[in-house]
């Protein structure tokens, strides 16, 4: 996105306000509950729940600017007894919120990679490195039979799981207590291997984000949508030819030459590509999950979470 942040690609017919907002939380919030935003990256599970229930002020555009493999964000306590993925049936488990697309994409990896049981599981749910709450997300109705309680303790999620309070910790975001408890680890110390399999295995990168547009500025001038989505795909073009540009590093990554080539061979050239039909396996993983977690009442056709663009767009 940073080439419409810069203002180096401008949408054609539109003048662009771009805001950057570094907490996606800070964004979903203000997006589905102050409808603040004429277009904004949107948490997918709720997009998708939403839609499913036909409560949705939005559209979306198959734009996906946050994906990320989730086995790496399993972290357990070591003195909870977890060698496997098995283990974790049963125990008490931190999450910052039940309904993230993370977890849902966790949740739906152990089930259908690992064959866990998760029913018996107790969830606390709030911050990771905070007391309290992970935001002001929509109150949307837990499945029946959870066990969920939210974190009403002076200790952040990380500090309880140090602590041994919680026994594991699933999300998006690593626990600081990883880099400073001794009892803290991931459950899949090889996590990058993990994901690299699993992603040839199943075709699977975990979308998290999608962008959504107020329906009814869609409705009012539907041919924002092409535009805009056509400078998404010329702002993520821009960002991949810096990313193998040699004269100046795009990223402080050091080996980045290396992760540019294990793109090319893993992802034929392109780990993020936008439009429906690159994604509907991904699309389709995630619909699965959420219905088989009781989020949505029945599955949702992946072509009707989109708006029709054209199929000349790119991706």
């Amino acid at each position: 996105m940073e080439a419409l942040r810069s203002g180096e690609v401008q949408p054609e017919g539109i003048e662009l306000n771009y805001i950057p907002i570094e907490d996606s939380r800070e964004t979903f919030d203000r997006m589905v509950g102050g409808l603040e935003f004429d277009v904004s990256e949107l948490s997918s599970s709720e997009f998708i729940t939403m839609t499913a229930r036909k409560q949705c002020p939005f559209v979306a555009l198959p734009v996906f600017p946050s994906r990320a493999f989730r086995h790496g964000h399993i972290y357990i306590n070591r003195r909870a007894g977890i060698q496997a993925p098995r283990d974790l049936a049963g125990k008490r488990i931190g999450v910052t919120l039940y309904t993230q697309t993370a977890a849902i994409w966790i949740r739906g990896h152990l089930m259908h990679q690992y064959g866990i049981d998760l029913g018996g599981v107790h969830w606390v749910q709030g911050a990771v490195e905070k007391a309290g709450p992970h935001g002001q997300p929509p109150v949307v109705p837990l499945p029946p039979g959870v066990s969920i309680e939210q974190n009403e303790t002076p200790y952040s999620l990380s500090e309880l799981l140090a602590r041994g309070d919680i026994d594991a910790l699933i999300g998006s975001r690593k626990p600081e207590s990883l880099d400073t408890s001794p009892d803290v680890a991931r459950l899949f110390p090889n996590y990058r291997d993990v994901e690299r399999e699993f992603y040839e295995e199943t075709g699977i990168f975990p979308i998290m984000h999608l962008v959504a547009m107020r329906r009814e500025l869609y409705e009012a001038h539907p041919w924002v949508a092409s535009s805009l989505y056509k400078a998404f795909v010329q702002s993520k073009r821009l960002a991949m030819r810096r990313l193998r540009f040699s004269g100046t590093l795009a990223t402080m990554l050091p080996w980045q030459w290396n992760d540019v080539e294990e793109i090319d061979e893993v992802f034929h050239g392109d780990a993020f590509p936008y439009g429906v039909d690159a994604n509907r396996t991904t699309l389709q993983a995630l619909v699965q999950y959420m219905h088989e977690q009781r989020f949505i009442p029945e599955p949702v056709a992946i072509d009707d979470l989109f708006v029709r663009l054209p199929h000349d767009l790119g991706t």
